[in-house]
């Protein structure tokens, strides 16, 4: 899996490749860019195929009963 952190010094995206086990026992992360370690994971948006198309998962004008919140 893929997962994004974001550096609270710096500002600037991680993406870390680790498995669930691995997550789940807690990763010990460095920023690559100011070496801090006050990462924190953040969520993206859910991208969702189907016959139809691609799906961002984003919420805009037109999006349906249910969608955020």
């Amino acid at each position: 899996m893929v997962y994004e952190f974001v550096c609270m010094d710096c500002d600037r995206m991680v993406e870390v490749k680790a498995t669930v086990s691995e997550y789940e026992k807690g990763l010990k992360l460095t920023c690559p860019h100011c070496s801090s370690e006050e990462m924190v994971r953040v969520f993206s948006g859910i991208t969702i195929a189907s016959k139809s198309g691609v799906n961002f998962g984003s919420c805009g004008p037109s999006a349906g009963p249910g969608c955020c919140g």
